[in-house]
């Protein structure tokens, strides 16, 4: 009688044992799953790619932006109210940033009525503005058309799957209709995945844009100020 229990408690565990493998065999790898999406996951990977190229390329061109010396007004408003304005403009031209640019425009200017000074440093703050927003539009759309490819290629996907279902003879199978479903749904979440990506880096760049902008707003009018003085 024991032996009976022992022998029937291991072929328990055997089965466990070996159920436990075949749920394993079951998992499918994020890779995997990229693979089973379609050729609806190209566009999506090349949307991924370019969001991700945009968002380096522009977060490397904001940091060289932003680097100015914390104290180059006070630099120029010592040069300027000197006499020395082609020092001060030798040192806007070295720095290569837009609030230096801008204020070497208005530097070569000194001599115009200030009111042509303000327009020509509007009109380079504005030239600047441009190349910090470059790309920007184009990372907004990745982020609003990536989940609309995801859609589309799961619409697809699940007509692909249901004209398969139609063409089955007899009993359909349940595998058959699983599949060809969660196959379909993969480019929905890959697009999801892709636009949610896109959006938040386009939000970010967005919100340092408008810090520099401030920023150049702020100089413009502190150099006003230090030609007033003059």
């Amino acid at each position: 009688m024991i032996l009976l229990q022992t022998l029937s408690t291991d072929d328990n565990l055997m089965v466990d044992s070996l159920a436990i493998m075949d749920a394993g065999k079951g998992d499918i790898g994020l890779l995997d799953l990229l693979i089973k999406g379609g050729y609806m996951m190209i566009p999506l990977y090349a949307l991924f790619v370019l969001a991700i190229f945009i968002f380096v390329e522009r977060i490397i061109t904001l940091r060289k932006a932003e680097k100015s010396p914390k104290h180059l007004m006070d630099q120029i408003k010592i040069l300027v109210q000197g006499g020395h304005v082609e020092k001060a403009k030798i040192l806007c031209q070295g720095e290569n940033s837009p609030v230096a640019n801008m204020i070497a425009k208005g530097l070569e200017r000194i001599g115009s009525p200030l009111k042509n000074i303000e327009v020509a440093i509007e009109n380079v703050g504005k030239i600047e503005i441009y190349k910090l927003e470059k790309n920007l539009n184009l990372l907004a759309t990745v982020s609003g058309a990536a989940p609309m490819i995801g859609f589309l290629g799961t619409v697809a996907g699940m007509i692909r799957a249901f004209i398969g279902v139609a063409q089955e003879e007899g009993m359909v199978s349940p595998k058959l209709l699983s599949t060809g479903i969660y196959e379909a749904m993969i480019t929905t979440a890959a697009g999801l995945v892709v636009g949610i990506i896109a959006y938040l880096g386009y939000n970010f760049l967005v919100s340092r844009v408008s810090k520099l902008v401030h920023n150049m707003e702020y100089t413009s009018i502190e150099f006003m100020d230090i030609l007033q003085e003059k």
